[in-house]
């Protein structure tokens, strides 16, 4: 009775190929539960596994991850393989595979000879034999999903691999404060002045929950915006911002027209600050201000060598095929927005006329290189200032994939809107941007600003606004 009374908490998740695809770690993340993998599976990870896609070494990877389970267990291979031993103690569940012919009853106007029906129709079999525990389909197929639920059939999507399950908790990197911030945590406080900068330490209740490198401002009388320097247990040190929106601190000729803008240039024109994640909507002014700061820290200060810049290319519609050229070229059609910022920021400089615009212009372009995602793999950026662009639609392996080519004295800056994601299969709380915003939340030498107001026009603020 005991043992009936487990097995009824132990479900039995049958895997669609699209889940081994996704993620081959996947059946090593059901703890307890068993896993089931159909003989259809097997067959459409075949399929996929030629090729240099990520889709392709997904496969590769889970038959490995399957050849290392099964191998060397010859019988007993019905009633389910222990995973305990290959997923390192992660799962204490069973391995399934379908040893011969489930027969289920389909309604007749499923074609039978559809792999998507076939998991269907072995799911609906399960449910039949194991009457006694729930079997549960795993799909990140929307419409596969929608079918198991028509036919009566338990589905859910793969979650495990989701950095957040709400976006609208993710991390903003601001703070607003009030009067009563400073009473709770402001007994013992200590404030000095450095390099033009004052300096507060504060010790309180509120103080465990600030981040490093968080930006806190207040409004009112005293109007306060100030940087998260260090927390050491309850104390933290606060660091007054310079102040971006003014003339006399302009950066490259950009000043910032609103908090956040003077927040991230606060952020950006650190070089202490190695990794720094703008997100914002349109128009916000992510680019414009990251290529303002890498100008300024390259051109002017010296601090980097060259800027590199590089996005994922996605296409929003039809492909345009293959295009003519080097590297630099092919990137071309992908970079408009990089040309239209160079556009605003080469106007800045009225005081030397036609000619001098095209000689900063000719200066700007030898120090600022246009990188392909696909060749960066092996590569070590020292001294860069490198900028990845439309963020968003990497995923969390490919993120760090470029983060990991850093090298001494180079900073990565990444930008995107996790609204507009045009890569299959990855959602709001599964890209790579969420993923490292998620991560590199507190670390010392890391930042984040989410932009809130766009600086467009009028007219863009407005479409933004209403369609």
């Amino acid at each position: 009775m005991a043992s009936r009374k487990k097995n009824k908490s132990v479900k039995l998740f049958v895997l669609d190929t699209n889940v081994l695809l996704h993620d081959p770690t996947c059946l090593f993340r059901f703890e307890e539960h068993d896993v089931f993998i159909p003989i259809i599976t097997l067959e459409e990870l075949d399929e996929h596994k030629k090729g240099m896609s990520e889709v392709a070494r997904n496969a590769r990877q889970a038959s490995r991850f399957l050849d290392e389970i099964v191998s060397g267990i010859e019988a007993h291979i019905e009633s389910g393989i222990a995973l305990k031993a290959p997923s390192k103690n992660a799962a204490s569940g069973k391995l399934i595979l379908q040893t011969q012919a489930i027969h289920s009853v389909l309604p007749p106007s499923l074609p039978v000879g559809k792999a998507d029906n076939q998991i269907l129709g072995i799911v609906a079999a399960l449910r039949d034999l194991h009457p006694d525990r729930p079997v549960i389909l795993v799909s990140k197929d929307i419409n596969m999903r929608i079918k198991a639920r028509a036919l009566g059939l338990s589905a859910e999507d793969y979650f495990n691999d989701k950095v957040l399950e709400d976006t609208d908790i993710l991390y903003n990197g601001t703070r607003e404060i009030d009067g009563s911030f400073w009473e709770r945590n402001g007994k013992d406080m200590k404030s000095w002045q450095d390099k033009g900068r004052s300096y507060y330490q504060l010790r309180g209740p509120d103080t465990a929950g600030l981040h490093v490198n968080q930006m806190l401002w207040q409004e009112g009388e005293s109007p306060l915006a100030a940087r998260v320097v260090s927390l050491t247990g309850k104390d933290a040190v606060l660091e007054t911002l310079k102040d971006y929106s003014h003339s006399k601190n302009n950066v490259w000729g950009i000043t910032a027209r609103n908090r956040e803008q003077n927040f991230a240039l606060n952020l950006l024109m650190n070089p202490e600050i190695d990794f720094i994640t703008l997100l914002g909507q349109a128009g916000t002014g992510k680019t414009l201000l990251t290529l303002a700061a890498g100008l300024a820290m390259t051109l002017e200060q010296k601090i980097y060598s060259e800027i590199i810049m590089t996005r994922v290319t996605v296409p929003v519609g039809e492909d345009i095929g293959f295009l003519p050229g080097t590297e630099e070229e092919k990137m071309a059609p992908w970079m408009g927005a990089l040309e239209d910022n160079l556009d605003v920021l080469n106007k800045t400089d009225d005081d030397g006329g036609d000619w001098g615009r095209a000689a900063t212009r000719d200066l700007i372009r030898s120090r600022i290189k246009v990188k392909s995602l696909n060749f960066m793999r092996g590569r070590t950026f020292l001294n860069k200032y490198l900028i990845i662009d439309e963020a968003q639609n990497l995923t969390p392996k490919q993120m760090k994939t470029l983060i990991t080519r850093a090298g001494p004295g180079t900073k990565v800056v990444c930008l995107g809107n996790i609204s507009q994601i045009d890569t299959p299969y990855l959602t709001e709380g599964s890209s790579g941007l969420t993923y490292v915003v998620d991560r590199f939340k507190g670390w010392e030498h890391s930042g984040h600003i989410t932009l809130q107001r766009g600086e467009r026009s009028r007219l863009a603020d407005h479409a933004a606004e209403v369609l």
